[in-house]
């Protein structure tokens, strides 16, 4: 028999009295406590509300309505729409001057200047095999100062559990520097909605949202939940890492 009981100090019970009057009302109990601000000594009879009705039926949650799961996967799909993910090239890349674990790469995206962007891949990726590279890029965060040069973006790379092998996220070949990259079919590469601006990303937490559902599948392709992501030219992967987070 299980209830729930509001004390105002912490009590242990040592017994329930089962001579209860008739005319005391079923959601009144009296119980015989040991209270420890007294010591072992004081037992004190206390006349307590209880919270829940007492049963020996174990409590189950409410499964959500059909309603309220459309709802949710509604939200997560549109926080993944809301994310701006694009096609870039790592044009330049160099060792942080100042931070051991981090490249800076100067990436193009299509747009007028290429971006400045900083990555802990170091211990990694070999720097020579980031010249050049086809990368795909999260391009709506927030700038962040790391050591005193500002990062526009974050390469986006697969990693195993225990985070010891990093690959980097492939656009496939043809893909063009600037592209957004959407999920799911081809069909649905025009009717992606704007993506939310780096404040609102970081205001209502869709990287957070959305990150732990993005995947490598057995063939290494990306995907958020079972969508894959991909470019016009076709399907994004990773090298080798399968069943891999993506962040």
């Amino acid at each position: 028999m299980a209830s729930s009981i509001a004390l105002r100090s912490s009590a242990i019970l040592i017994s329930h009295s089962s001579n209860i009057p008739s005319y005391i009302p079923s959601h009144l109990r009296s119980f015989r406590l040991w209270s420890p601000r007294y010591g072992v000594s004081h037992i004190k009879t206390l006349t307590l509300n209880l919270l829940c009705s007492c049963s020996s039926t174990p409590l189950t949650s409410t499964p959500a309505s059909p309603s309220e799961e459309e709802s949710g996967e509604r939200a997560l799909q549109a926080a993944v729409e809301a994310l701006d993910i694009r096609v870039g090239r790592i044009q330049k890349v160099w060792r942080h001057p100042e931070a051991d674990s981090l490249y800076v790469e100067e990436v193009d995206m299509g747009e007028p200047e290429p971006r400045t962007i900083c990555s802990g891949l170091v211990n990694y990726i070999q720097q020579d095999h980031l010249q050049d590279k086809n990368v795909v890029v999260l391009a709506n965060l927030k700038p962040r100062n790391m050591r005193g040069i500002k990062s526009n973006g974050m390469l986006m790379a697969a990693s195993d559990v225990a985070h010891e092998n990093v690959e980097l996220l492939m656009p496939p070949e043809g893909s063009v520097p600037g592209e957004r990259i959407w999920f799911g079919s081809d069909a649905e590469a025009n009717s992606q909605p704007d993506a939310a601006s780096p404040n609102q990303v970081q205001k209502k937490k869709i990287w957070e949202t959305v990150q732990p559902h993005l995947k490598t599948t057995d063939n290494c392709v990306a995907v958020f939940k079972d969508r894959p992501m991909r470019t016009s030219a076709g399907l994004v992967t990773c090298s080798s890492l399968k069943n891999a987070n993506i962040s």
